[in-house]
């Protein structure tokens, strides 16, 4: 049994909020750059890519953030079943690290008390969305997104019949983009989850828009399934910025579960291009 004092974590959440809003990872800069220069032919979408670059390396050598809107806390913690956390409640120090950050880094604070009744702010960008995994072994990975709600607005989740297959998946995804057009700031990431149950399916959605830029499903027909889908959002000329061009979305991440006999919940999480994410493994 290895014990880990909170306190760890709380330290670890502050410095990858602190990160992931003002440094983009080198995967989503590299993608951004071979898409200005191999692939856009769009003299608006060049423009709107070179702003974009632009931006990134102002955002990295100042350390302000990349993005005015510094997203919702986000935090997947996969814990060892041999760690036993020390020192006091673990989700108030993922809280007390998020509210570090967004203080000392002086990012906007988006979230308020109430969707409904009492739209307060509670003043410290808290609290974080939590979504925990016991995984085997003594150690704990932590993987960290402040989504924007740009892009998170215009995600969605269906219901498909188990009949209509790849092809009622794919559709679906071309409708939700096209519905989206420029409102989640393209060039996008796009997170797919099909199988389990429809939380199930948001959570693996979510995730697979913090995967590796270039990163393919290791089942072949899923890995064929995102290029094909990648393709075709990039062919409706959306482009960057929503101005027009061919670089509507830098990479289509899908991931699946066993299902359901009776149906096939799918998610559609969308990521813009300041796909902002951090991990570490403590």
């Amino acid at each position: 049994m290895r014990e880990i004092d909170v306190s760890f974590v709380s330290t670890a959440v502050k410095g990858l909020f602190l990160k992931a809003n003002t440094s983009i990872g080198q995967d989503v800069y590299n993608a951004l750059v071979t898409a200005l220069e191999k692939i856009e032919e769009s003299p608006v979408g060049r423009r709107v890519l070179e702003q974009i670059i632009k931006n990134h390396d102002a955002a990295r050598a100042t350390g302000m953030p990349i993005c005015q809107d510094t997203g919702m806390a986000v935090v997947f913690a996969d814990i060892g079943q041999d760690v036993h956390f020390t020192g006091g409640d673990l989700v108030q120090a993922v809280n007390s690290g998020v509210e570090q950050a967004y203080s000392e880094g002086f990012f906007r604070r988006s979230l308020v008390r109430d969707p409904l009744f009492d739209r307060t702010n509670t003043g410290t960008n808290t609290p974080a969305v939590i979504h925990t995994r016991i995984v085997r072994g003594e150690r704990v990975h932590i993987l960290i997104t402040p989504k924007g709600f740009g892009s998170e607005n215009m995600s969605a989740v269906k219901f498909l019949t188990p009949a209509q297959g790849p092809e009622g998946v794919r559709d679906f995804i071309m409708d939700t983009v096209k519905a989206a057009g420029p409102n989640p700031c393209p060039p996008t990431i796009i997170g797919v989850g099909v199988g389990g149950t429809m939380e199930l399916a948001a959570i693996m959605a979510k995730r697979g828009t913090l995967y590796t830029v270039g990163r393919r499903n290791p089942d072949a027909k899923y890995g064929a399934l995102e290029l094909e889908i990648l393709e075709a959002v990039n062919n409706t000329g959306i482009g960057p910025g929503g101005l027009g061009g061919r670089v509507t979305c830098l990479d289509v991440h899908i991931d699946f579960a066993p299902g359901h006999i009776a149906g096939t919940p799918v998610a559609v999480n969308i990521c813009c291009h300041a796909a902002r994410h951090a991990e570490i493994t403590l």
